[in-house]
């Protein structure tokens, strides 16, 4: 994988061709303008975005709860004539009030991390790939999402700290999945690799969960699974690992990845859900403060964050 340059946020509408159809993808954000408010865009080109804030859009469900979110958009957009320049606003999370959950060991290739990690904890680790029932677990409130450029962490009581780059899927109140966004899974392999019980210390704490840079709205499953995903990881000016996968790697499919988080629970803002990570840094790898993490889908954008000592 040849290096991939810091995000340059190219994401006007994307026409994307099928037998008969040209479907327009939207890339709808979430960002503070110049006097601290947090808007509801929508990105036109590699410069700027429309706020759709006059078209009466102040927060995401407002769009994703939509029967067809992205005509939704196209309308607005025909109508919508306030614009901002990228460069002048802050990009936030595209999380509003949805609960942050994850599926793990959807990848053979963490499938086969997670089991050479420990010998105590194999043996679940290969059932549950082959099994009925994926993991899925909880990841963050949405208030502790990090945004684009700002820090994820790494635990001071761990000595094994990784990212790890994940497809995200945008489901509504419904359980429809209606968009797709990057995200950082951020975990401590050694502490989950002590014991499958201390999971929940080694992926959900300060700073473990990143997500942007914007939802992909009018893409299906089967143009998401085109997708490469990269990770690049950066120390002192240089690269220190970089990977790619494919999301077409992923062993299930996103409505039974969904299907399984909707039973029997409710999500009345929605819910984000990450797919799992195709890309894992050799075990003699750590993360290290002031290391810089930039996750790319082709067909998305790049995700980059610093990393700080938590």
């Amino acid at each position: 994988m040849g290096d991939f340059k810091r995000s340059s946020y190219h994401c006007r509408p994307d026409e994307v061709s099928g037998p008969g159809i040209i479907r327009i993808q939207m890339k709808l954000c979430r960002f503070a303008n110049a006097e601290g408010q947090i808007r509801v865009g929508l990105m036109v080109d590699g410069m700027s975005m429309v706020d759709l804030t006059a078209a009466g859009v102040d927060r995401l469900e407002t769009v994703l709860e939509q029967h067809d979110p992205r005509r939704f958009l196209e309308k607005l957009s025909a109508n919508t004539i306030t614009s901002h320049l990228l460069a002048r606003v802050k990009l936030l999370a595209p999380v509003g009030r949805q609960e942050v959950w994850a599926a793990g060991v959807t990848y053979i290739r963490s499938k086969k991390a997670r089991m050479a990690e420990s010998d105590f904890n194999a043996d679940a680790y290969d059932k549950v790939y082959d099994a009925a029932r994926p993991e899925i677990f909880f990841k963050s409130l949405p208030e502790k999402v990090v945004s684009p450029g700002e820090a994820v962490g790494i635990r001071k009581d761990a000595r094994w700290n990784v990212p790890e780059p994940e497809l995200a899927l945008v489901i509504n109140s419904r359980g429809k999945a209606v968009g797709f966004t990057i995200a950082n899974d951020m975990s401590s392999r050694d502490i989950e690799g002590e014991n499958l019980l201390y999971l929940p210390q080694a992926k959900v704490y300060h700073r473990s969960c990143a997500v942007g840079p914007w939802i992909v709205v009018g893409a299906s499953e089967a143009e998401a699974r085109q997708w490469k995903i990269e990770m690049q990881l950066r120390r002192n000016g240089g690269t220190v690992f970089q990977g790619e996968t494919s999301a077409d790697q992923i062993k299930r499919s996103f409505d039974e990845l969904v299907g399984f988080l909707y039973r029997s629970q409710s999500f009345p803002h929605g819910a984000v859900l990450l797919t799992g990570t195709g890309i894992v840094p050799p075990d003699d790898f750590t993360l290290h403060p002031h290391d810089l993490v930039r996750i790319g889908i082709s067909g998305i954008g790049t995700l980059e964050n610093p990393v700080v000592e938590v």
